[in-house]
């Protein structure tokens, strides 16, 4: 596959070319280099991964290529070429025709990057109009719902009417990756565009990717922590590390026999579904771009580093001329076919203690209209969360799965009273939450707390990380000053973050940093329950690691007990001990963890299964591709809510009768009319039978 790869990267041209350039940045204490000596080219009808830990430069870089930088910051030396124009010396009126036009530039967070006072479907026609010229306003529109639905966001007419508040995380990211596509670029800049979505639509859109390049030649540049979906989708790959370039080279090469300590630990801090591999985090911490030391820049966390790597310059060295493998290391001819030795937790066995939350038959329903509008008209609500009955108990973690926008962050919302349940009961310690006083209500709140899927939007942009760190121990713990700033320290080590640190605001931070302040201002009262929604969607893999780690040890320690809500599967995998899986405001599935990941199981459990990238880029994967939309949960199918998708549907029986959660041996409940044989069976095998 390489040298086909390989042979076809000849026959292209360069769209992009990025030569030796250095990023400086004003700072109140100087100038710091956020970029040295970088390189990578991008070839028409080619993805390019960037990969690294946050903080290494990789948006920094994307930024520089579009001249994007902040006022304090500008390109020192090197130069940047897009189909031949100089991007550096671009006039202004050049610029503007390129940008949103020929290159598309995704940003990594969409809660900030979208426009709130604005409807999604005239930010997306703004581009259209302003750079394609439509004949009408019509035509501009029919382009807005086409590439709405091209990003598989439900009901486009409706999706275009709706203000950025009013969609899920993975519907904003869609949003944004549909205004960058709806000029059809040349060059297309995704800066983590997957990190919001559901394993389905992230399938749906690297097949999105594949088409965009095979129908209008496109180049990409995905920047990603997600390294399966580089695996998955890319032809070349570039890993990144505090501002310099480390390896590079064909994806099947760099991740078969890595050439470089840096990459050979991001893969094995990964984790992987079935693949019995135990997690680890890279030891250390990058280094301070104003402190960076002589040598290799990854010398103080490598187990190959010696005295001749902490001294001097360290070159690209060529691995393979043929396809091109570079690696920055002088010992990159010991590193292939070696295993990385990083530094492992010992993890204790948990035990589940008795129950923190027990939740029975809950439903949260909106807009559910006034007594008249309902007798008058044919008005139906919301049925976000529909009928939901869980249990919670000490030292457990229970994972809660499903696709964008299927309820799952509302469920965990109403859990902690942020939200108002509309039906059913919510007990935490054996007491109906509803019937708590105000005082043992503020008890509550210091026991249960929450982690957001955005940091940025849940973090003071006007306080300190000191302040606020020192927030919940003011109004939870009966700390002083001196133990406030110990506890302080201590949890920001916790979450793999210096100390130097705590005279920062958010905006300072990257992304990987602002989620894990929030992760350690949630621990910081000792909470016996905490919902983590997304916690560690934006953080890159040596941080999830220990993120992952710290959650399971903090299990143990304290017995705090988690619902945690993720897309991803291999993250839920690596710490839950049951998991739900959720459609359409419905728990469809639950299990023991190793039951849900083994079959019988749920026919749409099976699919987000089979949407997983793998790491091996030589693994094909036998993907299974939801058909149609997800229904509208204020008009949820009759019958099974999930047979108007389902490859495996058997006919009249799901369309009219919902299938009970039946208990299919040892705690494992599917609701779905199919027995355990038939849930085991090939899919294209699968028989139906209107008649049964």
């Amino acid at each position: 596959m390489t040298t086909q790869r390989q042979a076809e990267r000849t026959e292209q041209e360069t769209l992009l070319e990025v030569d030796s350039v250095d990023v400086n940045f004003e700072v109140p204490d100087g100038q710091i280099q956020a970029l040295r000596n970088v390189s990578l080219e991008v070839e028409r009808g080619e993805t390019v991964g960037l990969a690294g830990e946050s903080g290494s430069g990789k948006s920094t870089l994307a930024f520089a290529i579009v001249r994007y930088l902040d006022a304090n910051g500008w390109v020192d030396s090197g130069s940047i070429r897009f189909d031949g124009m100089d991007m550096l010396s671009a006039s202004t009126e050049q610029l503007r025709s390129v940008r949103g036009n020929r290159i598309a530039h995704v940003a990594q967070n969409p809660g900030s990057s979208l426009n709130p006072s604005m409807r999604i479907g005239k930010q997306i026609r703004e581009s259209v109009e302003l750079h394609q010229n439509p004949d009408s306003k019509a035509a501009a529109n029919e382009r807005v719902y086409e590439v709405l639905d091209q990003v598989d966001l439900p009901d486009p007419e409706g999706m275009a009417e709706r203000y950025p508040h009013e969609l899920s995380g993975g519907q904003q990211q869609r949003a944004m990756l549909a205004v960058g596509l709806s000029c059809n670029p040349d060059l297309l800049i995704l800066d983590e565009p997957t990190t919001g979505l559901d394993v389905t639509t992230q399938a749906k859109f690297l097949d999105l990717l594949e088409e965009l390049k095979s129908e209008y030649d496109a180049g990409i540049l995905l920047i990603t922590h997600n390294l399966g979906v580089i695996a998955e989708i890319a032809d070349r790959v570039n890993l990144l590390y505090a501002g310099e370039m480390l390896e590079s080279g064909p994806v099947e090469s760099v991740f078969t026999d890595p050439a470089n300590p840096y990459t050979q630990a991001l893969l094995a801090t990964t984790p992987e579904m079935d693949a019995d591999k135990k997690i680890r985090p890279i030891p250390g911490q990058i280094p301070e771009l104003d402190d960076i030391p002589p040598g290799c820049i990854f010398a103080d966390r490598c187990e190959y580093a010696t005295e001749n790597c902490r001294t001097g310059e360290v070159p690209m060295e060529t691995v393979d001329s043929a396809t091109g493998h570079e690696s920055r290391c002088h010992y990159w001819s010991d590193v292939i076919g070696s295993t990385a030795e990083l530094e492992t937790e010992t993890e204790t066995e948990r035990t589940h203690g008795e129950a923190v939350m027990t939740i029975d038959s809950l439903r949260k329903y909106y807009d559910e209209g006034s007594l008249l509008t309902n007798l008058l008209t044919d008005h139906d609500p919301v049925k976000a969360v529909n009928d939901v009955s869980l249990t919670i108990h000490e030292s457990e973690a229970v994972g809660l799965v499903g696709e964008s926008g299927c309820g799952k962050s509302t469920l965990g919302r109403t859990l902690l009273k942020l939200h108002e349940a509309t039906g059913g009961s919510i007990r935490y310690d054996d007491r109906d939450i509803d019937e708590l006083s105000r005082s043992e209500l503020n008890e509550f709140r210091s026991e249960c707390q929450i982690i957001f899927q955005d940091p940025e939007g849940s973090l003071n942009p006007s306080r300190t990380v000191r302040e606020i760190l020192a927030r919940p121990l003011k109004l939870f713990t009966d700390l002083g000053a001196e133990g406030r700033a110990e506890r302080t320290e201590e949890l920001l080590g916790q979450v793999n973050l210096g100390a130097n640190i705590v005279g920062k605001k958010p905006h300072e931070l990257s992304g990987g940093q602002q989620q894990r302040v929030a992760i350690a201002r949630a621990f910081a009262a000792r909470p016996s329950l905490i919902v983590l929604d997304e916690p560690v969607s934006s953080l890159d893999v040596s941080v999830q690691a220990s993120i992952l780690n710290l959650l399971k040890n903090l299990c143990v320690e304290y017995g705090t007990a988690y619902l945690l809500i993720s897309h991803d599967l291999s993250v839920i995998e690596e710490i839950c001990d049951r998991v739900a899986v959720m459609y359409l405001g419905e728990i469809i599935e639950t299990a023991p963890t190793s039951q849900v990941f083994e079959p019988p199981y749920h026919p749409y459990t099976r699919a987000l299964l089979s949407s997983i990238p793998l790491l091996d880029p030589e693994t094909e994967t036998d993907r299974i591709k939801l058909e149609g939309d997800v229904p509208e949960p204020r008009d949820p199918p009759t019958g099974c809510s999930f047979h108007t998708r389902c490859p495996q549907k058997i006919g009249e029986e799901c369309e009219q009768s919902d299938p009970s959660l039946e208990d299919v041996g040892g705690g494992h409940c599917i609701s779905c009319h199919h027995d355990t044989t038939e849930l085991d069976q090939p899919i294209e095998n699968q028989k139906h039978d209107d008649n049964r």
